[in-house]
Formats: structure tokens, sequence, C-alpha cells
């Protein structure tokens, strides 16, 4: 059985759409507006054409169903994945965390796991590729890209099962 294939089509002003036509000959689509949400619509089977249901959702309903559909991917800090490998995943700096206070070179992340951390995200701010000598507080969030169990090992370094 060959693999589905999905045609994007760009929606100047809208967004893009996405069609999928399923192993039983169902057409589904998803338009992903611009402002992050989703319409989810499936198509009669006798008409492909016409609509039989159309779903909008917002962006956080959409990555909940993304969770759903993904099982093996099932983690609410997961950002991203590809078929290269990578995620993308947030780790939380815990206020007993011994990290707490610490500069993030002294972790030696990437040399240990091979993950980096692209970015912190403090209170209402984002800092985009902190450097090693970034002192890391409670409360941190960073995120952190590599492949599955480079992240995992990060996550392990920074004290989170």
């Amino acid at each position: 059985m060959s693999a589905p294939r999905l045609r994007a089509t760009p929606l100047p002003g809208i967004g893009v759409q996405y069609d999928l036509e399923t192993r039983e000959h169902r057409h589904l689509s998803v338009v992903a507006h611009r402002d992050g949400t989703r319409t989810v619509n499936m198509y009669r089977a006798d008409d492909p054409d016409s609509c039989a249901h159309s779903l909008r959702l917002t962006s956080s309903e959409a990555g909940s169903l993304i969770d759903a559909l993904k099982p093996s991917h099932h983690s609410p800090s997961l950002l991203y994945t590809t078929d290269l490998g990578l995620v993308a995943e947030r780790i939380e700096v815990a206020a007993t965390s011994r990290w707490n206070g610490r500069v993030l070179g002294d972790m030696k992340m990437r040399t240990e796991t091979g993950a980096s951390v692209v970015a912190v995200l403090r209170r209402a701010e984002a800092i985009p590729s902190p450097a090693p000598d970034f002192r890391l507080a409670g409360g941190d969030t960073l995120i952190v890209v590599g492949t599955r169990e480079g992240v995992d090992a990060a996550a392990t370094i920074l004290g989170r099962e």
C-alpha cells in the first residue's frame, strides 16, 4: 500500500488547504487559516466535491487533535516533530531544580545529549538563542530541539522524568 498523498493548495489571504484521499477513497481537507485556526472538512462519498461535515478548531483544539492522532508522540510539551527524526519540546526548569540560578553552559546539554536549547521562555518574554552564560531561573521553559532520544536525555539532565 502506497503512502497517502497530501496535496497543499495556497489560499491567498486565508492560509493553506491540505487535501487527502483516504484508502477508502474519502476526501478530507484541512484549511490552516492564517490566524492559527483550522477547519476540518469531510466530503460526501457519492460526491467528493460536496462537503458533508465541517468543523472549525482553535489552534489549541487542533494541537489536541494532533496529539490524539499521533499517540506515539503524545506529550503536552511536544511542539513539533518531522520526518527527519527531530522534535522540539518545552522543558520547564523547576524552582527546586539544581539548575535554578546556574548558567546554561554548565549543563553541557549539547555535548552530553546532542540536543540544543534554541530559546528560553521567561514570563511573557522569549529569549532566542541563549548564550552559554545565560542564567536560568525557576519557572523558565526551555525550547529544546534534537532527536527524540536527545530531548529525553536533556529532560533527564533537567530533572524531569
